[in-house]
This record gives structure tokens, sequence and C-alpha cells, in this order.
């Protein structure tokens, strides 16, 4: 929220809460024209009610709204928030009742025979007043600071989304990698003299992937189901291009039930892992690990590759996009360890639930 808008409730508040005190001194003032000197016994009570009034109202609306809302409110501390907030409207009712006998002995706002009614014997029941109006000065300070920091949550969520999106268009546009479909087009082409069923079935799983990447990563989150879904026929696809028939090792562990996931939150590091794995002769070059559990989601993907080879294909996505896609979507919530020794290069992705 601009800052112009939050002094604007600010003063907006305050405007309000000093025209009902004016109230309260306009009736006061009616009344005390039957005493004698009514202007001085006026002036005195205005000094007396804006120090009755003002003090604890200032000290509650200011720390319930600087100290009590963010460090407790905020973090769900709901009985210490009552406890503080008492406490705090306590304090600020005791500093304004210390200035009100301050400025009553003093001779400063009335004197002693028209003071009567703050006499010592009344302390209680005044800074039980006041406690009060602090409390509830304090209310309306949470009030406006809760508003505000919905307001302020509501933008930041549409920067984001709008944020996320713009990189969801980019990881589309990336993962329609043009060499990726003409190899694997010309496979199938190849495989359908040898054997039509298998080449059938694989049309139809390439027509399920570019189906899933057009249509189904539009929503925020999809069943993890789906996510793995996905994954098994990205990689079947890429078999095609091997003979091998352990070249690729996936297992998931665990029980995926009914939880959600980002779309395509996996798929480029199985794609980089795919395009970066030289040698397809190899057993496991590539091995894909997905641990399941009611607290996390882990990924562990790791590819035997060449470190003296020239990458000739191009596409994937960059581990800069892929780590702000995940600041986005799991902000403190995932971890992501990237490690390339030797010649065996890993992730290890944890995405926390909650």
């Amino acid at each position: 929220m601009r800052r112009s808008l939050i002094i604007l409730l600010h003063a907006g508040f305050w405007a309000s809460y000093f025209l009902l005190v004016g109230i309260v001194l306009g009736v006061y003032y009616r009344s005390g024209l039957q005493f004698s000197n009514p202007e001085a016994r006026v002036i005195n009570a205005f000094k007396s009610i804006l120090l009755f009034a003002f003090v604890p109202s200032l000290i509650s609306f200011y720390t319930y709204y600087f100290l009590l809302f963010p460090r407790y409110l905020q973090q769900r501390k709901i009985v210490l928030s009552i406890l503080f907030g008492l406490l705090i409207s306590l304090a600020g009712s005791l500093i304004g009742y210390i200035l009100i006998r301050f400025f009553i002995e003093t001779g400063r706002i009335i004197d002693m025979d028209e003071g009567g009614k703050y006499g010592r014997s009344t302390a209680p029941q005044v800074i039980m007043v006041m406690t009060l109006i602090g409390v509830l000065c304090g209310a309306v300070a949470l009030v406006i600071k809760g508003f505000i920091t919905w307001f302020n949550e509501i933008k930041l969520k549409e920067a984001l989304r709008e944020k996320n999106h713009q990189i969801e268009m980019m990881l589309v546009k990336k993962q329609f990698d043009p060499h990726l479909l003409f190899n694997t087009i010309n496979n199938i082409d190849s495989l359908i003299i040898r054997d039509a069923v298998a080449a059938s079935d694989y049309l139809n799983k390439l027509s399920d992937i570019m189906r899933f990447v057009l249509y189904e990563t539009k929503t925020d989150q999809i069943p993890l189901a789906k996510e793995i879904e996905y994954m098994e026929k990205y990689i079947a696809l890429q078999k095609i291009r091997t003979a091998n028939e352990n070249y690729v090792h996936f297992k998931v562990t665990g029980t995926v039930d009914n939880k959600l996931i980002a779309p395509m939150i996996f798929i480029p590091f199985i794609e980089n892992a795919f395009k970066h794995s030289t040698n397809k002769k190899i057993e496991n070059a590539i091995r894909i690990n997905l641990l399941v559990k009611d607290e996390f989601i882990q990924l562990t993907c790791e590819n035997r590759y060449d470190p003296k080879a020239v990458q000739k294909e191009s596409g994937g996505l960059g581990n800069e996009l892929i780590q702000r896609r995940l600041d986005h979507i799991y902000p403190e919530k995932h971890t992501l360890h990237v490690n390339k020794e030797n010649d065996l290069y890993s992730i290890d992705l944890t995405l926390r639930n909650g």
C-alpha cells in the first residue's frame, strides 16, 4: 500500500478520535457554565481530558501497531497478544495518570479544590477507564495494521503470480525442444516398419506429453500422480533412442495419494540429465529416484557424462531459471543441491509440505 494512503488512514483515525474528544469537551463545557469562572474551568478541563484520553491511546495505538501485531498476533500467538496488549494499555494508562497527578499537584491543570475527582481515592477507577481507552485504540490499530498487511499480501501474491506466469511461459517455450520432437518423430517413424503397435503406443505418449504441456500446466498445482505420469512417458520416449534396456533407472518410493505439486517442477532436471548424458551404452547412466513422504517430496537425479564431450543439442532449462521458479513457487520451502564431480552430475531437490 502506498505510504500516502497509510498516512491518510492514520490521519483519519486521529481526526475521528479527536472529534469524539471534542464532543465530550463540548458537553463538559455546557455543564461547566453553571460554575464560577467557566472559561478557566473549560481550559483546565481541556488540558486534563487531553492527558486522560490522548496519552494512553497514543502509547497503545503505536505499540500495538509496530510491536504487538508483527511479533505476536501475526505469528498467531493469540494468548500472548491479549496478555501483552493488556499490559501495554495498563502501562500507558499509568503514564497518563502520573502526568495528570503531576499537573494537578503543581496547579498547571486545575487547583486541588476543583480536582477532587482526580483524587487518590479514585485512582483505580481512572486508571481502569484509561486502560479501556488504550485497549480500544489498540484494537483499532490492529485492525488498520491487519488491513494494510492483508492488502500488501494480495499485491505481493499478484506480483508473484504474474512473475510465475512469465517464468511458466519461458518454461513451456524451452520445454518444446525441437531436437527432441524431431528425433522422437524420426525414431517412431523408423519403428513403424518393425513394430507398428509399439510405434502407435509411442505416438500416444508423445501426444499425451504435448497435451500435458499445453493444457494441464495452466493451473498453479496438479496432482503429483500426473507429474509422475508425465515423467514416465518422457523417459519412455527418450529410451527409444537406445537399445540399452538399463540405460535409465527410475523409481518412486512412498504413497502418492492426493498430493499436489506445481506442474513441470521435476521434468527440467530429467530433461537436462538426458541432454548431458552422452554415453547411452552405460548401465544406469541416468538414475532418478522420487521419495514421497507426508512432510516432504524429494527428487534425486544423477547422470554420467563425458566432461570433454561437446554438447550438440540445444534447449533445456537452465539452472538459473529453475532456481528462480522454485523461489517463486516454494519460497523458503525447498532446498536444491547441485553437485558436479568427475563424470557424475547430480541434483537433490526437496520440497517441504505445509
